[in-house]
Order: structure tokens, then C-alpha cells, then sequence
């Protein structure tokens, strides 16, 4: 019996190309969807003959509900070993087996001083200026060297953004709930005693930390308002850890210089969303993960969970 394979959100027509497939033999057909499903109602027709599905990252989400609606599906695979909009005790409650694959942490990095240089220089309003014969520079940029990075947390990837920071000339900051002098100083960093401090003293913050009940809406309108008018927020780490309408008000009010935001609360963003025409952001459609080297993992990750599951080996089942 052929089983089909559902691979949701491929975006960019790449998923079929990334990986071989083909080990798969007939056992699987594998088909994937370009555009984002949303609403239960419509998942459940798309994937209702599905017993394997792959989802890209928290784009699509499946609580307990989905679950009961879906008798089909045996196996679920997600991009990366972590996934908060999984609901995992009710795929254990129907039988469905969740599990990832390896993810890079250098390319959300990447994105996030793309970001902080673009807000820094002004680079896509130069840009655009030049493109429609406009003023010849009509910005003075922020500088890098000499300014304090302010990290509001110190994993994997705030330790790489530290390394980089430093290699600026900056003197880099960070805070976080349990974070120690040790850890700090282990990644050439000073920790700050608190987040409000870290605001405060601040040029540019940038969030990375993990989204929990403690880390929502951690960035509110009280904590913004600490920033320096001069100083830049950027997040590329998840929507919630910042009330978004607090940055809105921000943004307008003109509390800060600037953010750079690759994640929101709604995703892909409505015509309408108020981010699309928030002035003094830089934003980009939830990029931080999406390079050539990740997708070849992802992909060729989710087809070596297929293998195994079937074939009654270990898989990497997430916690």
C-alpha cells in the first residue's frame, strides 16, 4: 500500500529538489503545497488522506483538535527539533509520532546583523532613492564601533551574535533570567544585572530567547519606553517575546530609532497588517532559517524520518 506524504508550506517549490526522495521507493507519495492553509476546516481537507505530514518550522499549527480530525496521520515531521505550536501529549493520544531534524543556528545570525546594518545605514531607504533619482544621501548612518550591543539572551545563537558583535568594536551586553557572570564572560559578554538595565544602556538590543509563559510579552510598552530614542530593537527570535502593539506605538511615537522584525504574531501577514506600513521598520517574511543549507537538512532530515520510521528504527522524536 502506497502511503501519502503531505509537505506543507513550500513556499519556494523547493522541498521535492532538496532532498532524494526517491529512497523512498513507492512506498510514499510525496506531494508538496506552495500556498499557506489556514484554518482547521481547510487542513483537514488537504490532509485528510495524509499519513505523513511535514511542517516548515511553527508556520502551521497542530493543536489537539487537528489531531482528533486527522485518524490518518501516523507521522508528523517538523523542521528542527523544537516546536512550540505542536500540541505533543495530543499526537500522543492519537498515535501520531512527532519528530525533527537538525537545524543550523548561523543563518538566523546572519539575518540578524543584515538587519541591524540595514537600520544602522539605512539601506533600503538609500536604495530606494537611488533607484528613483532621489536625494544623494539622504541619511547619516549610526555607527557600530564603539556601541553597546545589548543581548537579551546568551544560547547558541546570542553566543554567535557576541562573537560578531565584538569583531565591531562593540562592547556587548546580554541578560537573561538565569544567566551568570561565568556564562557571560565564557562568551566575552558583560551581563547585565536586568532586562531594564540592558534597555537602557543599550544601542542596539536584539532578542534571543526561547518563547515560554515566562518570555511572553517580555517587551511591553514600559520596557520600550527605557530605550534611548536613538537605540534599535531587533527580533528575530519569536513575535510574542515583544507586544506588538506596544512596538507599533513605538514605531509611531517615535520612542526608538528603529527595529528590525523577521517575526510576527501572523504569519504570512495579512494585505492589511499594520506592519507592512509601520514607519522605522525594517522587516523581513520570517527569514532567519531559510538558506540553501538548512532547507538541505531539513528535507533530506524529514526523508531519513521517513525511512526510519518505517523501517521500525529510532527516529528523533521531539521531548
Amino acid at each position: 500500500m502506497t502511503l501519502r506524504c503531505t509537505v506543507l508550506d513550500d513556499y519556494q517549490n523547493v522541498a521535492l529538489g532538496l532532498a532524494d526522495w526517491s529512497v523512498l521507493g513507492d512506498a510514499v507519495e510525496v506531494r508538496t503545497l506552495r500556498e499557506h492553509i489556514a484554518g482547521h476546516d481547510r487542513l483537514v481537507e488537504e490532509l485528510g488522506d495524509s499519513e505523513i505530514v511535514v511542517v516548515m518550522r511553527e508556520r502551521t499549527p497542530f493543536p489537539a483538535e487537528l489531531f482528533a480530525r486527522l485518524p490518518k496521520l501516523r507521522l508528523l515531521i517538523t523542521s528542527g527539533m523544537r516546536n512550540a505550536s505542536i500540541d505533543l501529549a495530543a499526537a500522543a493520544r492519537h498515535g501520531v509520532t512527532v519528530c525533527g531534524t537538525a537545524s543550523h543556528s548561523e543563518p538566523p545570525v546572519e539575518l540578524t546583523w543584515a538587519l541591524i546594518l540595514g537600520l544602522a545605514r539605512g539601506l533600503v531607504a538609500e536604495n530606494t532613492a537611488l533607484r528613483r533619482s532621489g536625494p544623494w544621501q539622504s541619511g547619516v548612518g549610526a555607527d557600530l564601533h564603539g556601541r553597546r550591543l545589548g543581548l537579551l539572551g546568551l544560547g547558541k545563537t546570542g553566543t554567535k551574535m557576541a562573537r560578531v558583535g565584538r569583531a565591531f568594536g562593540m562592547e556587548v551586553a546580554a541578560w537573561s533570567p538565569h544567566l551568570t557572570d561565568e556564562r557571560a564572560a565564557a562568551a566575552d559578554a558583560v551581563r547585565v544585572p536586568t532586562k531594564e538595565e540592558l534597555l537602557a544602556t543599550s544601542d542596539f538590543v536584539s532578542v534571543h530567547l526561547v518563547l515560554a509563559e515566562s518570555t511572553r510579552g517580555l517587551l511591553g510598552e514600559a520596557e520600550l519606553r527605557l530605550m534611548r530614542p536613538t537605540a534599535y530593537l531587533v527580533n528575530t527570535s519569536r513575535a510574542a517575546i515583544v507586544d506588538q502593539d506596544a512596538l507599533a506605538r513605538a514605531l509611531r511615537g517615535g520612542w526608538i530609532a528603529g527595529a528590525g522584525v523577521d517575526v510576527f504574531d501572523e504569519e504570512p501577514l495579512s494585505p492589511d497588517h499594520p506592519f507592512r506600513t509601520l514607519p522605522r521598520l525594517l522587516a523581513t517574511p520570517h527569514l532567519g532559517y531559510v538558506t540553501r543549507r538548512n532547507y538541505e537538512g531539513y528535507f533530506a532530515g524529514a526523508v531519513e524520518d521517513i525511512a526510519a520510521f518505517f523501517a521500525g528504527a529510532p527516529v528523533r522524536r521531539l521531548a
